[in-house]
This record gives C-alpha cells, structure tokens and sequence, in this order.
C-alpha cells in the first residue's frame, strides 16, 4: 500500500487540490509516510508540491510511520472509529511522527489534507438548505447584564420557541451558533424556548470592562462555568429549565445535576464524561505564537464523523478557526484540569435533575466509553451512542443527531407534565 505509486499519487492529487494548496502555503519541507514494507514522499518547496529530490533536508520535514494495518484503516473510504484522524491514532502511539512539533501544528491541515486526497473518492449529495432571499431565521438576539462572581458581564444570547425553557451551552472556543439548526426544527421549538448564550470572550459576548483581561491568561473555572446558566436563569425568570450543553457543556450538564438539582429540572449532555484525562501542558500548541487558528479548526475537524456532510464540517472547523486564540485552551483549563466528576457522580440525584448522556461514535475526546461510564456512575440516567456522528453532533450532522434527541425530548416534555 505505501510505496512509490502511491507517491505520484499523492502528489497529483495535492497539486490539484485548492484544500491543500491554501493549507500548505509557506511551507518548504517534505512529507513521508513509512511502513515497515514501503515508503513514499513528496517535496513541497514553499507549498508547491514536487518529487523528492536529493538531499531531503531536516527543515520542514514531517515523516509518518505505522504499520500496513493502520494505513489501511486510515486510508480507508469510511476509516473505522477513531482512525479518521492522525491525532487519535498518534495518542494511542499506533503510529509515529518525527518532525518539529511547532512545524507539524503548521502544517498538519495540510497534512490531513493530503491524507484524505489518498482516500478512495466517494460522492457526496449536496445539502439542500438554500431558503428563498428575505427569509429570516427563527432566532431574535439580545444582551443581558449578569454579575457573576462580582464582576459585571455584558452576555449575548439567542433565542426561539416557546413551551419549556432550555439553556444551551457551546463547545470550548466556539459560540452559540453551533446550534442554529434547533433552533429551525419545529418539532423542537414547538414544546420548548431555546436560549443559546456566548461565554464571555466568545462569539458576541465581549470581554468584561473594568478589569486588565488582556494582562491575565483566559481561563474557564468550574465555579464561574456553572455559575454563568444558573444566574441566567435566574435573570430570565426561568422556572426550572432544561440545560443541554456539548464538550465543555457537557461536561457542565453533569456538573449543574450534582450542584444545582433546584435549578434545573434534566441535563442532556453531549459528549459528556466522568473525566479526561489529559494535561493543560501537553496542549501549549492551541496557543502558540507560530501556530494560526487554522490548526484549531482541523483537529475539531479530526472529532467528527466522515460521514457527516462536508459542508457542516467545514462550518464547524471555522467557527473555532475564528475564535479569540486564547478561548480554546482556557475553557480546556475546566475541561481537562478542573472539572472531575468522578468521586462526585454517585451523588446526583436523577429524581430531581434528569440526566440524559449522548456520545458520538467517531468522538475521540468524549469517547462512547467515557460516555457510557458516566451513565454507569450515574443511578437512573439514560445514555445512547450515536452512530456516524462525532464530537459536534448539532452542527456536524444535525438531522442524525435529532434521530436521538427527539425521543429525549419528549421523554422530557412528558416527565414535565406528569410532574405539574
């Protein structure tokens, strides 16, 4: 499989590719994929792309090795779960990379890139979303003023629907946006009021005035993360909202059921986990001086299904390519250092705050498995993994992902009405 035919492939394949091609630029260096049976390469000479030529140089060189197995499963049409992406495979060290971190961070868009232009081609339908001129969407925007931990907030939020309220809760360094398409289902909006709010520092909730922010690192704390929905709430005269939140929120859907069962009546959390393993210092390149936005994007694009539609995908990469660069690692501080949910979890009381868990196939952050064993840890919740569905299931494949939460809601709608 990897040898010299695939070579001239490759480097076909990416001389014609406009993805590439702006994901490569600038950069002077070479590309090598390695097997214990074959190798091939390609040169890029300021992200031109062209055979190898001796000497191959050290600078900008980025060199793959795994076994036939694994670039089989990676190079396949529909890789399997959790062989979508070079990052999931290089932490589970199925697979070695030798190259300067901050170069491979660079240019791994491009890298990834080229990885899918040696996948077999496969047509994809176009989504028929195109509404006639004039149309307005369903959501109406505004600003609230909170005061959260002694600091007054300008926080911007959207909203439709009517019936029972439901707070939602963005990923790390994305917005509210993430759920537009919810906000578009009438099957949705027709029983419940979706309120979609930014953090602050993120989408159009701007940073406080008052404090030096710009002098302090951005970080995303358990107490300020929870106390953001329930003074919302209180500031909007919910009376027991839903909360539904995905990544970071998801993680907060469970932390809200432990500490706030007053506040809100179920949780649906997407993605969500007991803990994650992972260390704030291994993740310094999601903020680094020579790396842009565009790496952020592509390994969100590395958590979703290859199944979900391009277009979606692609919409979902940039809104996280277009964050404030800070926002992503600082909510990552609540994320993997500050929240642990592990010897907490036993204590939720689900006769008061429902739980719901959904965990995507393809999500290898929030894994099913982290997933399934929150619902474990958790007496009387539910939990279901989505299938060809990863890590964004509300922007990356939004009609598969109401295939779950529909029930949900109206498990929910019912459990409300049989309660008063």
């Amino acid at each position: 499989m990897i040898d010299e035919a695939l070579a001239q492939r490759l480097i076909e394949a990416c001389r014609r590719d406009g993805e590439f091609r702006l994901a490569a630029r600038h950069w002077t260096g070479s590309l090598r994929l390695e097997s214990p049976e074959g190798a091939c390469a390609m040169e890029v000479d300021d992200g031109k792309v062209g055979a190898i030529q001796p000497p191959l140089g050290a600078d900008g060189r980025i060199v793959l090795k795994a076994s036939e197995d694994v670039w089989a499963k990676l190079l396949a049409a529909k890789p399997p779960r959790l062989f979508n992406d070079l990052s999931a495979i290089l932490a589970r060290k199925e697979m070695t990379l030798e190259a300067d971190p901050v170069c491979y961070a660079q240019y791994y868009p491009a890298v990834m890139r080229a990885i899918e232009l040696l996948r077999p081609a496969k047509k994809e339908a176009p989504l028929s979303v195109a509404k006639p001129a004039g149309t307005f969407d369903s959501p109406v925007g505004r600003y609230v003023h909170l005061d959260i931990e002694g600091q007054s907030y300008r926080i911007y939020f959207e909203e439709a629907g009517s019936g029972i309220p439901m707070l939602l809760q963005h990923t790390a360094g994305a917005h509210g946006a993430q759920w537009r398409h919810l906000f578009e289902c009438r099957e949705i909006t027709d029983h419940f009021r979706l309120i979609a709010y930014d953090l602050p520092f993120h989408g159009k909730s701007l940073p406080p005035v008052g404090p030096k922010w710009w002098a302090e690192e951005y970080r995303l704390t358990a107490s300020f993360a929870r106390a953001l929905p329930v003074t919302l709430a209180r500031t909007l005269g919910l009376d027991r909202p839903v909360f539904m939140g995905c990544s970071v929120g998801g993680l907060l859907a469970l932390d809200l059921a432990r500490h706030h069962p007053d506040v809100f009546s179920a949780v649906i959390s997407l993605e969500g986990a007991l803990k994650i393993e992972a260390a704030i210092s291994d993740l310094g390149r999601l903020w680094h001086p020579q790396v842009s936005n565009d790496y952020k994007g592509r390994l969100m694009n590395g958590l979703m299904s290859p199944t979900s539609p391009e277009a979606y995908r692609k919409e979902t990469s940039q809104v996280y390519a277009s964050g404030w660069p800070p926002a992503f690692l600082g909510d990552l501080y609540y994320y993997v250092e500050d929240y642990d949910l592990r010897q907490e979890a036993s204590k939720i009381d689900t006769r008061r705050t429902a739980v719901h868990i959904l965990s995507g196939e393809y999500d290898a952050s929030g894994t099913m498995e982290r997933g399934r064993a929150a619902h474990e840890a958790i007496a009387g919740s539910t939990w279901a993994g989505m299938d060809d569905v990863g890590h964004f299931p509300m922007s990356e494949n939004p009609e598969a992902f109401f295939t779950y939460l529909l029930p949900i809601l109206k498990q929910v709608r019912e459990t409300r009405g049989a309660s008063g």
